[in-house]
């Protein structure tokens, strides 16, 4: 499935806690499909928390600067300086 894809990367960050590591990643994802045929593709996005405690956590957002913006906002509430984000409301279609 994971050749079918194709994987670009929106921001990294790790994090060293004293329960150990916890890795904050934010990509975008599109089908190989879409992305050979005309390169415009859609893209979705998400941002993926793993080493919390309880399970791995992660944040679906429409566009790239939604994405951009909620990595920094995850960063914010792990660290204790903001809430926890929210995914931007479904666009009405």
């Amino acid at each position: 499935m994971l050749d079918r894809m194709t994987l670009y990367p929106v921001a990294d960050d790790v994090l060293f806690a004293p329960g150990g590591r916890v890795v904050i990643r934010t990509y975008g994802v599109a089908s190989a499909a879409s992305t050979e045929d005309d390169g415009a593709g859609p893209v979705s996005y998400r941002t993926w928390v793993t080493g919390v405690r309880d399970q791995p956590r992660y944040w679906r957002w429409h566009h790239f600067e939604d994405a951009r913006h909620g990595h920094r906002k995850v960063l914010e509430w792990l660290t204790g300086r903001g809430p926890q984000p929210q995914p931007p409301a479904a666009v009405a279609g």
